[in-house]
């Protein structure tokens, strides 16, 4: 089951910080050097070294070095245990609600005798 899933901590900390979602948008669109994610961002380069780090730790980014250049690339399918276990909550809460509204119901039809 996904709520055991020691990878699904770090993928869940990696995508909790604003920089790192904007860097995984950029990359969904095609690889990048490092400094061209860094350039937006604002941020000066050990820092943006930092969170690519924690997205490589999670599994949501390679990297290759290719002389003084270092490229990033998404891992798109890095984020299917995110999916299956908010799928699984989904799914979870969708009953229980039904179950809520099916109570709720049966008690205004009694209340309406």
């Amino acid at each position: 089951m996904t709520n055991y899933d020691p990878n699904l901590s770090l993928l869940f900390h990696a995508l909790a910080d604003d920089t790192r979602r904007v860097t995984l948008t950029r990359l969904a669109r095609e690889p990048a050097p490092v400094s061209d994610l860094a350039g937006p961002t604002g941020l000066r380069l050990p820092t943006v070294m930092r969170h690519l780090s924690v997205l490589e730790e999670a599994g949501l980014i390679t990297s290759s070095k290719e002389g003084r250049v270092r490229t990033c690339a998404i891992v798109p399918e890095a984020l299917d245990p995110a999916r299956l276990w908010l799928d699984q909550q989904r799914v979870i809460w969708e009953d229980r609600l039904g179950r809520l509204d099916a109570f709720v119901m049966d008690r205004m039809k009694e209340s309406g005798k």
